[in-house]
């Protein structure tokens, strides 16, 4: 299979990238190399502001990227609450000064920022998990939706609707690019979320597990040797669900929700802090870290370019060649 196989599509062309595949945002791994490295393979790769403790930090990474690559790269803003002070008018306006034209938004509705994003020509996607929220996004102004199905790591919402649903559910409803999230490692996924009239697939615990990935090897040995089994959904009582590995802290945190305990009674076991030592570490057990189902799928540690050439050179063979064949 050439490895200039093409895949065009509406992403592609509006956000100037080569394959239709995004790196999410994603705390403490949404880094400079990571997102550089997919940016020279030809997807989109996004920063994460809030990985870095304040604007200028984040000034000082954007820039790390501009210095190593002249594609389209952008930066995940979560509009959520946090366990410090953030000043998110100070990160968006510091992400568009730096010359940035592509912003993921998430967490909350972008809408009041919309104004400030069209002025200054930023393109946004927005990351949702049902389709009234993406409706509603669309209603804003947004560029694109990215729509995360219940398989995905992090915060797959409280409707529980799996992608093969929610996909073509949001594609029938909405005009703009659906971007397609949750469950996603191969060229099948791709080929598949084609199908079902997606743009692009989003993808994050597959790019924790590439060699570009700023986190120690042994958790991406973890990631390896899991099944699709081995995760957890954390604050399913408190209505803030999130999917993380399983691992001893996160069933103790389960545990004690399970049995009407609140967030207070968990925060010892769920700080950040912890989690970003997970990474530094490489102690899988050190805290709770999101992990997506989809670590199932996931058997090696490439690097950014080998996955992504891989993964659309099997989608291009799969669409020229097996479902072509099985047209009688």
């Amino acid at each position: 299979m050439s490895t200039h196989s093409r895949l065009h599509t509406r992403f592609t062309e509006t956000f100037g990238v080569e394959h239709p595949i995004l790196q999410g945002g994603m705390q403490w791994v949404g880094k400079a190399e990571l997102v550089t490295a997919v940016a020279e393979a030809g997807g989109l790769g996004m920063l994460t502001a809030l990985t870095f403790p304040d604007a200028a930090a984040l000034r000082a990474e954007i820039e790390k990227v501009q210095a190593n690559t002249d594609k389209p790269f952008g930066v995940n803003l979560t509009i959520l609450p946090s366990m410090r002070t953030v000043n998110h008018d100070e990160l968006r306006e510091t992400i568009v000064d730096a010359g940035v034209r592509i912003i993921e938004t998430a967490g909350a509705n972008p809408g009041p920022y919309m104004d400030f994003f069209h002025d200054h020509g930023v393109k946004i996607i927005h990351k949702c998990t049902s389709v009234r929220h993406a409706l509603k996004a669309q209603d804003v102004g947004v560029t694109a939706v990215s729509i995360d199905g219940f398989e995905c790591a992090g915060h797959p919402g409280e409707d529980d609707v799996p992608g093969l649903i929610l996909i073509p559910s949001a594609v029938d409803q909405l005009e703009i690019p659906v971007v397609a999230a949750g469950g996603f490692a191969d060229g099948r996924g791709l080929a598949a979320a084609l199908a079902l009239g997606a743009e692009a697939v989003n993808m994050g615990t597959r790019f924790l597990c590439t060699q570009e990935a700023p986190i120690h090897h042994n958790i991406k040995e973890a990631i390896v040797a899991a099944t699709e089994r081995d995760t957890e959904l954390l604050f399913r009582p408190l209505r803030n669900t999130s999917r993380v590995h399983s691992n001893a802290v996160a069933r103790e945190a389960v545990e004690i929700l399970n049995q009407g305990g609140q967030f207070p009674d968990v925060q010892h076991l769920v700080n950040g802090i912890r989690g970003r030592t997970v990474y530094e570490t490489g102690d899988p057990e050190a805290g709770v870290w999101s992990v997506g189902m989809v670590q199932g799928l996931i058997h090696d540690i490439p690097t950014c370019d080998e996955l992504i050439s891989r993964m659309v050179g099997e989608a291009v063979e799969l669409i020229r060649g097996r479902l072509s064949n099985v047209v009688a």
